[in-house]
């Protein structure tokens, strides 16, 4: 038992008793946001962008560069959904609705992706991040994870499958960065972003 705890959190020894709490604080609320956005509810951005703000912060004091630009990502993201999700709530008429990926969207969403592997590619390039075997694995996982938030931004059920995939990937990669909290995150992420889906897909189903 005690072994397993060593394996899985021996990272943290070099840590600050406040790293650790502020970790612990921002695993909490990307959860809060996850669950918020299973409800399809306006409240997951506030818990999103506190939670990233606490990341950028943290990965500062961490000197780990790439994933602070990164981060700051999520941050603008949130800000960005915010709005556009607070410009049509509670209207019936204009509602963001909940609708499927169109063509246009597939090709935005493919621009993006593209995008942000090349823009990360030359942060990784910047700071010289490619002496771990994990950065090309990293830089998909990106990818994934930024398409999937500007489709929940839109509020199209298809960003959970790109979330539920850039989940996945992240777990070993945090472990491996030394981020045992934020892996821990990740799988409890991949659980409720099935729930999220399936819930989503009734709501979709259901107006249909």
């Amino acid at each position: 038992m005690f072994d397993v705890l060593d394996l899985l959190f021996s990272q943290y020894k070099g840590y600050t008793f406040a790293q650790i709490i502020l970790e612990a604080v921002a695993v909490i609320l990307g959860i809060v946001s996850v669950v918020y956005s299973k409800k399809n509810s306006i409240l997951l951005y506030p818990a999103a962008i506190v939670s990233a703000l606490i990341y950028i912060y943290l990965l500062w004091q961490w000197e780990l560069y790439g994933d602070l630009i990164i981060n700051m990502y999520y941050f603008y993201m949130g800000i960005y959904g915010w709005i556009l999700w607070k410009k049509s709530y509670g209207k019936d008429n204009d509602f963001l609705k909940i609708t499927n990926l169109s063509q246009q969207d597939y090709l935005k969403s493919a621009f993006i992706f593209i995008f942000s592997i090349i823009f990360v590619l030359v942060i990784y390039w910047s700071f010289d991040k490619f002496d771990k075997w994990w950065a090309y694995a990293d830089i998909f996982m990106t990818g994934l994870l930024f398409v999937g938030t500007w489709q929940l931004a839109k509020r199209k059920l298809e960003n959970w499958l790109f979330l539920i995939a850039g989940n996945i990937i992240a777990i070993p990669l945090f472990y491996l960065k030394g981020y045992t909290l934020t892996s821990i995150l990740n799988v409890v992420l991949t659980v409720i972003a099935i729930y999220g889906y399936l819930a989503w897909k009734k709501i979709l189903h259901a107006k249909k």
